[in-house]
């Protein structure tokens, strides 16, 4: 496919600061790639390149796209932004106090240790997520835990700053990092030492950043940090899809593009290939409402397509009936394939009454929220290779009694503090280490697709699940896919970091033949033929929050604007006159984003059960 005059503008800008305002299926993967491609080919080193995105998935699918075009082997580096960071640690680790390479701390480790944070600090209180949440909207500011301490006004804040040291403490012990002292730490260190700021410079004197519209004020400060003295820094990004706020994205980021690098190129990308025109008639009169944006209008040479359905539900069940309703007809009626059907959702907890449906049915699907790698049985394998590695506190807290082997919180309280341990708990205790001891030997001489069914058959996780009638045999199916996934590395610390910095698209089975479930927020970035929107209610989509502002508001239009520029062909609208919301049903009113849509675009979807339509004004 050719370049459009639009992208090839961008494509042949490759000196100096750019800024390319990408809308939904603009093809803006194929611009970077091709920018890239055509600075290779201007005698540039591939190794000079850096290219920046937020998911593996992304990053993987940008780095093939290079590398089929490239034919010696070299290619540029492209990485998610935790991956940089931890890359710029991996390579300093001696610089920054480690012994040796960091562990890394995902979610669940991160609750457990503040739980014991909280504990010790007598703040039990306290909602171990909420301080995690406050504590990493801290760290995405910028903010690390003694200017956090210092600033510290309330008795709340004060709190979080004592539990906040004692966590920094745990993480210490362990030789580990989180997730986002991946991103903080990394920005000081570039900060305080021009010398290894410089080199990185050097080494990449031009810059790419995907979805530049969700840095937040750390990933921009750490982008900034490494742009060469030429400014050679290519920005991609769509104000329009800037959902991210909730989690400290900031839209003055891509806002302020020009303020921060004068004489910048701006290219604007509005020719979409992904939807028909109606679609996109639809998705432009949403959008036009919000004042934060630079105006950008999508156009597509695709057909006008088919108007959106709207359907008015009695409640959540008989919406969900409906959608499976539709994804049969289709099915049975159209040949289509389950994976042409994606069901968007504003709140995790609307997916509830769809599984049902959608099980009842007997339709393949799968639900996007609940991570591979945060699966139990997944957890336990990586925990126990983890704690034989790097003798991680929460790992070993883990597994300790995985399967049970008579180890109580009293014994494991004294075996992670050093204390002797004798008698018979203190045989189980040796048992357990020996085991740990068995499998850091297997690690120095096992590659990883050989030494995870080690694992699992010496830790006797394996009989355990040959036990387990009801759940096992799925449990055994999701240990097989983990040994696949990391048949693709050499070495297990590459396995392991690849796990800890994975997101939920990354899970994404493309190639399950089933129904996608998942929130608006995780669609970003997929597309399907064929689009539900689900639950488009006042208060639900819109999401109501206490104290909410403009800002929010308009957030929530761009995350509808997302919602509909998924679909290649059809949307469904749909919303329910009732709703059960915490065991409560309550009458709904329908969303204004319904009443924004254009109504030459809407056709009504009849009920198939008896009773007036209600029209919207």
């Amino acid at each position: 496919m050719q370049l459009n005059s639009a992208q090839q503008e961008a494509v042949s800008h490759t000196e100096g600061p750019l800024l390319i305002l990408a809308g939904a299926g603009a093809g803006k993967t194929r611009v970077i790639v091709q920018r890239i491609l055509e600075i290779i080919h201007k005698g540039v080193a591939p190794e000079q390149i850096l290219a920046i995105t937020f998911t593996n998935k992304a990053a993987g699918e940008m780095r093939e796209r290079i590398k089929h075009h490239l034919t010696d082997g070299h290619v540029p580096f492209v990485s998610t932004f935790h991956s940089l960071g931890l890359t710029i640690i991996k390579e300093n680790y001696r610089l920054f106090g480690f012994k040796r390479f960091p562990a890394i701390y995902d979610r669940a480790d991160s609750l457990r240790t503040i739980k014991e944070a909280l504990k010790s600090t007598g703040a039990e209180s306290l909602s171990p997520g909420a301080v995690l949440g406050a504590i990493s909207r801290m760290k995405g500011e910028g903010i690390m835990a003694e200017e956090f301490e210092v600033s510290a006004e309330t008795s709340r804040d004060r709190t979080i700053a004592a539990v906040w040291r004692a966590y920094d403490q745990a993480l210490t012990k362990d030789q580990a990092l989180d997730f986002d002292d991946l991103l903080l730490r990394a920005t000081r260190f570039l900060q305080s030492n021009e010398e290894v700021r410089t080199r990185y410079q050097t080494r990449w004197p031009y810059m790419h950043i995907d979805e530049y519209q969700d840095t937040n004020a750390v990933q921009a400060k750490l982008a900034e940090l490494l742009i060469s003295p030429q400014k050679n820094i290519c920005a991609v990004g769509d104000i329009d899809q800037t959902i991210y706020g909730w989690r400290g994205a900031q839209i003055a980021n891509i806002l302020s593009f020009e303020k921060k690098f004068p004489g910048a190129k701006i290219v604007l990308l509005e020719e979409n290939y992904r939807s028909t025109q109606n679609i996109l008639a639809a998705a432009n009169d949403i959008i036009a409402k919000n004042v934060y944006r630079r105006e950008k209008n999508l156009f597509t040479k695709n057909p006008e397509g088919a108007l959106l359905s709207l359907y008015q539900a009695f409640d959540e069940l008989d919406e969900a009936l409906f959608v499976v309703r539709k994804v049969r007809e289709l099915i049975q009626g159209e040949k289509k394939q389950p994976k042409d059907f994606a069901v968007l959702y504003r709140a995790n907890f609307q997916s509830r009454a769809l599984e049902e449906a959608f099980l009842g049915a007997e339709i393949p699907h799968q639900v996007l929220g609940t991570r591979f790698f945060e699966r139990k049985e997944v957890k336990d394998v990586i925990s126990f290779v983890r704690a034989a590695l790097y003798e991680t506190a929460p790992d070993i807290a883990r597994v300790a009694n995985v399967p049970p082997r008579g180890i109580g919180k009293v014994t494991l309280l004294a075996m992670l503090s050093g204390k002797p341990i004798g008698g018979a708990t203190g045989v189980k205790v040796a048992s357990f280490k020996r085991l740990l001891a068995k499998i850091k030997d297997a690690t120095e001489s096992l590659p990883p697709a050989k030494l995870l069914p080690f694992v699992i058959a010496e830790t006797g996780i394996e009989t355990l699940l040959k036990e387990d009638k009801t759940e096992g045999k799925e449990r055994q199916e999701n240990l097989r896919e983990l040994v696949s996934l990391a048949s693709r590395f050499e070495h297990i610390e590459e396995f392991l970091e690849s796990a800890a910095l994975q997101s939920d698209q990354d899970t994404l089975k493309e190639s399950s033949n089933a129904v996608r479930l998942m929130t608006v927020h995780a669609a970003k970035g997929l597309e399907f033929p064929h689009v539900f929107i689900v639950g488009l209610e006042e208060g639900l989509f819109p999401y109501e929050r206490e104290g909410e502002g403009e800002h929010d508001r308009e957030e929530e239009r761009r995350l509808m604007y997302v919602a509909l520029t998924r679909a290649e062909q059809k949307i469904y609208v749909s919303y329910a006159a009732y709703r059960t919301v915490f065991g409560s049903k309550n009458a709904t009113l329908p969303s204004q984003f319904l009443s924004d849509l254009p109504q030459h675009l809407i056709e009504l979807e009849a009920p198939e059960r008896l009773g007036r339509t209600i029209y919207l004004d």
